[in-house]
């Protein structure tokens, strides 16, 4: 064990351990185990190394018009800088994430957060110099690894590019589902079904037509997503404590970011009033609100289908594919358990989505405390939604089948189908074809032979697809032929 203090006190650290008593702090203070995501971890270590990269630029600036030694305070050399730069292009890659053990429920605006960022980088440098982990007097987790940065500046901005990697998969996830789906609205566009309203029988439609629904809902969450990363792309890095930029070089601030663009391949900019990027975070609560209305129309979606194959639906026409078995007493039950799934994600999206809007309102003055939780429920959010387009398109809609006989047997029995008879009977009339429907337990067609109000062929020919969908009726139906 090695021994590492801190003006607190001191604390044992095993030899080998890549986190430092910072780490440990937070973690024995914030005793929840809730794992922190890994792609906010990557996107710190990213964060850093643009940070290293531009220390390095600013270094050579000065060097050609004074000594660096001459500076007050020393500065790392390149060596130092580069291998911390290295240090933090293995991590990006989630490499000793074992090693991070502050959890995702945690104090302090996320200093325990940089912190372990800054233990692990400074120690994987030094053990690439041939020196012990710990051995903080060649390289210092703050001195070196958190060079011109402060935790208000860098765990938010990494907070911004890893939502935005995440919102980009979400983004693709979201059309490869409406992909499927509209694969399922052209298959079934000419089956027809029943509609309804408020649970009761309505008028008659088509699967197309309740597939073109869920298609053009999706396809607006798409386009919403899609302009997430111009409302989240601003951000404060080089703003330091409160986004004044205090202790930080203009160079520094001016360039970090133009390097962080290059090396992440995102659109980030550098907020044009820092202060008001370090202190405000509403862009988050108006971002996870837009990802909110996705879950709700995937809830919307998925309930629809539920309900449409489960047995509560009598004869049914939608048969949802069996993915796992559904009890372990009644043999041969299977649950519509990937409808569950996303209904339940959906419902973890919406408190998150409360929490992130009661938590940004608690920023006080120049610095929200609570950016570990809004982070981690914005997070969890965008991969929860990521994981519900997947596992709908593959394990739901993919094979989703559709039978067309028990819809058509239905719809033809259903004295609501008379709904449509009202432009060339009125409603008194088909309302007593529908009465007529209901006292012989009858279909429409034999009904209609018992009352005579409307020649067959017609009633045939209003009862096609094509028609049932094509979207109110026109003059010459009334004029054309129907004997």
């Amino acid at each position: 064990m090695r021994t590492e203090k801190d003006f607190i006190g001191e604390l044992k650290i095993p030899d080998d351990a890549l986190y430092g008593i910072h780490s440990l702090r937070a973690r024995d203070n914030f005793p929840d185990r809730t794992p922190f995501h890994v792609e906010w971890y990557t996107a710190v270590a990213r964060v850093k190394r643009a940070c290293y990269l531009t220390v390095i630029d600013y270094l050579s600036k000065v060097g050609k018009k004074i000594d660096p030694s001459e500076l007050p305070v020393k500065l790392p050399d390149k060596n130092i800088l580069h291998s911390l730069a290295e240090s933090a292009r293995e991590c990006e890659d989630g490499k000793y994430f074992g090693n991070f053990i502050v959890p995702a429920v945690s104090g302090g605006a996320g200093t325990s957060i940089n912190m372990n960022l800054n233990e692990i980088l400074a120690n994987l440098t030094l053990i690439r110099s041939g020196h012990k982990p710990g051995d903080y007097m060649h390289v210092d987790p703050v001195e070196d690894a958190n060079i011109f940065q402060s935790t208000n500046d860098v765990v938010p901005t990494a907070l911004r590019i890893a939502a935005m990697y995440l919102l980009n998969s979400l983004e693709e996830s979201i059309n490869l589902l409406r992909a499927e789906i509209e694969k399922k609205e052209n298959i079934f566009r000419d089956v027809i079904r029943m509609g309804y309203t408020q649970m009761q029988e309505a008028v008659p439609t088509t699967f197309g037509r309740l597939f073109s629904s869920y298609n053009d809902a999706l396809s607006r969450d798409w386009w919403r997503i899609s302009k997430c990363l111009e409302r989240i792309k601003v951000v404060n890095l080089g703003g330091s404590a409160i986004g004044t930029s205090v202790a930080v070089p203009q160079y520094f601030t001016l360039e970090v970011v133009r390097k962080l663009k290059e090396i992440s391949g995102l659109p980030v900019t550098r907020s044009e009033n820092l202060s008001d990027t370090t202190s405000n975070l509403d862009s988050f609560a108006e971002v996870h609100g837009i990802v909110k209305t996705h879950a709700v129309n995937l809830e919307k979606m998925v309930n629809d289908i539920r309900l449409l194959g489960s047995e509560l639906y009598g004869s049914r026409s939608v048969s949802l594919p069996q993915k796992q078995t559904g009890s372990s007493i009644m043999p041969g039950k299977v649950n519509p358990v990937i409808a569950e799934f996303v209904i339940s994600s959906a419902h973890r999206v919406y408190a998150n989505d409360q929490l992130i809007a009661g938590l940004a309102a608690q920023g006080c003055l120049e610095l929200n405390a609570y950016v570990p939780v809004i982070g981690h429920a914005f997070l969890e959010s965008l991969k929860l939604l990521i994981a519900c387009n997947k596992s709908c398109r593959e394990h739901l809609i993919m094979d989703l089948a559709i039978e067309q006989k028990p819809e058509e047997d239905k719809l033809l029995m259903s004295p609501s189908t008379a709904t449509l008879l009202l432009p060339y009977i009125g409603y008194n009339k088909a309302g007593e074809l529908a009465r007529k429907m209901k006292e012989k337990k009858t279909d429409i067609f034999k009904a209609n032979r018992l009352l005579n109000l409307i020649p067959e062929k017609k009633l045939r020919d209003l009862l096609k697809p094509e028609n049932l969908v094509r979207g109110g009726f026109r003059l010459k139906d009334f004029t054309e032929d129907s004997d």
